[in-house]
């Protein structure tokens, strides 16, 4: 039996489009890319989380000489939040890069980071994707992973 699996997300051609919040989230994301430590692969990463309250996090890619002891952005601010603000949950995480020509898109072990995290705190997390001058934003991660592992 053919089954279809479709997702629909917002496309911006201009960030100006994203609403204040948005862009906000994805300026302190831009804020975190500076603080990335990417000596190896030159790609650095920064990620901003909104929580609940309002407050924001900021996580960014760590890289080692030990591959691949290093970490993503995503995944760095997500389990920081975790374990300092479980009682505020996370409604939001916006991700740039530098380079910054293309959306930064989370990688796999990151998807699934994210949607166990949307699991656990019971609502969904909008994604906000940025490019230097595009993004694209889901509502909900399980769109970023349809055929996830879940034990």
């Amino acid at each position: 039996m053919k089954k279809t699996y479709n997702i629909d997300y917002l496309h911006y051609d201009s960030l100006d489009e994203l609403s204040e919040d948005e862009k906000e989230l994805v300026e302190e994301a831009r804020k975190a890319v500076k603080k990335a430590y990417s000596i190896y692969s030159h790609f650095s990463v920064g990620a901003a989380l909104r929580l609940r309250s309002g407050r924001i996090i900021h996580g960014a890619n760590c890289e080692s000489e030990v591959f691949p002891a290093g970490l993503c952005a995503e995944r760095s601010a997500l389990f920081y939040a975790e374990v300092n603000y479980a009682d505020d949950p996370i409604e939001t995480i916006a991700i740039a890069s530098s380079p910054a020509e293309r959306e930064c898109y989370p990688c796999g072990q990151c998807r699934q980071v994210i949607l166990d995290v949307q699991r656990r705190q019971g609502n969904k997390i909008k994604i906000i994707m940025a490019s230097s001058s595009t993004a694209s934003v889901i509502s909900n991660a399980e769109d970023l992973l349809p055929f996830t592992f879940k034990l």
